[in-house]
């Protein structure tokens, strides 16, 4: 059986690994814990195809200790049992790995907890999704959380020239990269997708020829005539949830039930895509139509409970409700917009008379001094000084053109005047 060409420069040292500096570059916090021996349980975040497996791998072969894997799509409690009395019997600690933790229900996470808590394994998952949602509380209280980035653009175009070489020896042709953006577009950041594609034009080109010229547009030719082998693995999915996403956003249900029965047909996580919908009522509707924030918790709530089949059923209301909503990013901006001025200023000193006065002392050096309780003042409003002085006037949040959010405008303006310029 041919090895995929992602397997065979899967890296196997930390010199070798791309990307990720901020966990195992020089004096990084994980590249200290595994020199020093002393890793500890933990859950590697990050999208698919940045190095969360590769790094598992890493990190057992570098302490030589024992490596034992599991798959939460096809493992059970039972398999998690075994391996913690084999992991018992050695006595070392060893390794255990779980890919896509977020797929281990509750009572196979909670097998995990006594070998992890007592050191009898030491735990790596591996997740695409927030384990805060998809890992029990107790599980994760016991691991550090790694975040993994999307590798960027230098490390993606070295990664595609260690594959040009090694494709070039194999198949014994000379293979000229002329224009690499259509790949780097495709991979999405994807390490394993990105040599993949490579693979897959190469080798459809090099039938005859001692050299292929590889350019944007023979790639987006040949991946889109091998869509379905280049996507065996389920890639696609994200570009799947892209398009769902985008639709909403863009108010256009039709599109937006299409990609969702893509996604129903291909029996994707309902939660997932409940999730996106929930993050989206926020981010992209926000005070435009607030009872979309309300809609999409109880639509998550509701496919947790009910599932497949009937479930899809409410993801299309849900779906078609938020992409016929009045859409704001206005509350998405302001947190942007508050946290740029943050990063920029600092830790500004909180206005003496907003301050939390709890004793005598705080109360005689000015703590809570002036302020004026809102309630005791016509309209429940007093017009005092909440932001820091450095920063005060600033607007973070603007209303957009929407009813709702005009209605808004409107109170802040005549509360505030001309302070905020709503």
């Amino acid at each position: 059986m041919l090895i995929p060409l992602a397997e065979q420069l899967r890296p196997s040292s930390l010199d070798e690994y791309l990307g990720q500096d901020h966990l195992v570059g020089p004096g990084a916090i994980l590249r200290k814990a595994i020199e020093s021996g002393n890793v500890p349980s933990m859950v590697l975040w990050g999208p698919p195809g940045v190095g969360k497996t590769t790094l598992a791998y890493i990190i057992s072969r570098q302490l030589s200790r024992e490596f034992f894997t599991l798959s939460a799509v096809s493992s059970g409690v039972k398999e998690v049992r075994e391996i913690i009395s084999k992991a018992r019997e050695s006595g070392n600690s060893p390794f255990l790995f779980i890919d896509e933790i977020h797929r281990f229900s509750k009572s196979q996470q909670d097998a995990l907890l006594g070998a992890v808590e007592k050191g009898i394994i030491t735990f790596i998952g591996a997740t695409t999704e927030n384990p805060s949602f998809e890992v029990i509380s107790p599980l994760l209280s016991r691991c550090q959380i790694y975040i993994l980035k999307v590798l960027e653009e230098p490390q993606l175009l070295c990664l595609l020239e260690e594959g040009r070489k090694e494709l070039q020896k194999q198949l014994g042709i000379e293979i000229i990269i002329t224009e690499p953006e259509a790949i780097l577009r495709i991979s999405g950041g994807d390490a394993r997708k990105l040599l993949n594609a490579l693979e897959l034009i190469a080798t459809s080109m090099s039938h005859g020829e001692k050299v292929i010229s590889i350019h944007n547009k023979n790639t987006i030719s040949i991946i889109q005539q091998n869509l379905a082998l280049y996507d065996k693995t389920g890639e696609m999915h994200y570009d799947v949830i892209s398009a769902f996403i985008k639709s909403l956003r863009g108010s256009d249900p039709n599109a937006a039930v299409y990609w969702l029965a893509r996604m129903v047909e291909a029996g994707e996580d309902p939660k997932f895509i409940a999730r996106r919908m929930l993050i989206l009522a926020s981010e992209d509707i926000g005070n435009a139509n607030p009872n979309a924030l309300l809609l999409a918790n109880t639509c998550f709530q509701a496919v947790d409970v009910i599932g497949y089949p009937e479930c899809d059923l409410i993801l299309s209301q849900t779906a078609i409700y938020l992409a016929t909503s009045a859409k704001s990013n206005a509350s998405y901006l302001a947190i942007r917009n508050a946290t740029k001025a943050f990063r920029e200023h600092g830790d500004l000193p909180v206005p003496l008379h907003i301050r939390n006065a709890p004793t005598n002392l705080m109360k005689k050096i000015g703590y809570g001094k002036d302020y004026k309780y809102a309630h005791d003042f016509e309209n429940n409003f007093a017009n005092q000084e909440f932001l820091p002085d450095k920063i005060k006037g600033s607007k973070f949040y603007n209303p957009q053109e929407n009813q709702k959010e005009k209605e808004i405008r409107a109170r802040l303006k005549a509360l505030w005047k001309d302070k905020y310029k709503y």
